[in-house]
């Protein structure tokens, strides 16, 4: 019986894709990840060890989940309101930094691909055959 990647709880196949994305050697979080606030409307930076690797399996769904998704939809997702003191609320995006690179990371890992326009630029990206079966190798272990 295969698993469908939608009928896993999101949180338990997050937590276990950053458990595997810890063990393989080409998701690694630079030196400058324990200090860096992951948006302009974060106060802290973020407090658990493996934020980035969460951060990177979220990505990994979320591409499966909108095909040919890009770095400033990504932002747009991962970004909050900022709490501006007397002043009104606003949304501001995330840190496209942290975004490309755990893109980068993902596409070396050969999880994702990316799609050029017709001038040569990276548009979007998508999710290849390697990261689907690997999503879903996931989902049938978070189910069991």
């Amino acid at each position: 019986m295969t698993m469908e990647i939608e009928d896993v709880s999101v949180d338990k196949l997050i937590e276990n894709l950053a458990e595997k994305f810890e063990q393989m050697p080409e998701f690694k979080p630079p030196e400058w990840a324990p200090y860096v606030k992951t948006g302009v409307s974060r106060q802290r930076a973020p407090t658990q060890e493996n934020w980035w690797f969460i951060r990177a399996a979220s990505i990994l769904r979320k591409t499966y989940n909108q095909p040919g998704i890009g770095v400033s939809r990504l932002k747009k997702t991962y970004g909050g309101r900022k709490n501006r003191g007397h002043k009104p609320e606003h949304t501001f995006r995330a840190s496209g930094a942290i975004i490309r690179r755990i893109v980068k990371q993902l596409e070396t890992a050969g999880f994702l691909q990316p799609k050029k326009n017709e001038k040569g630029r990276v548009v979007k990206r998508l999710i290849t055959q390697k990261g689907i079966e690997f999503l879903k190798q996931a989902a049938s272990e978070t189910a069991h």
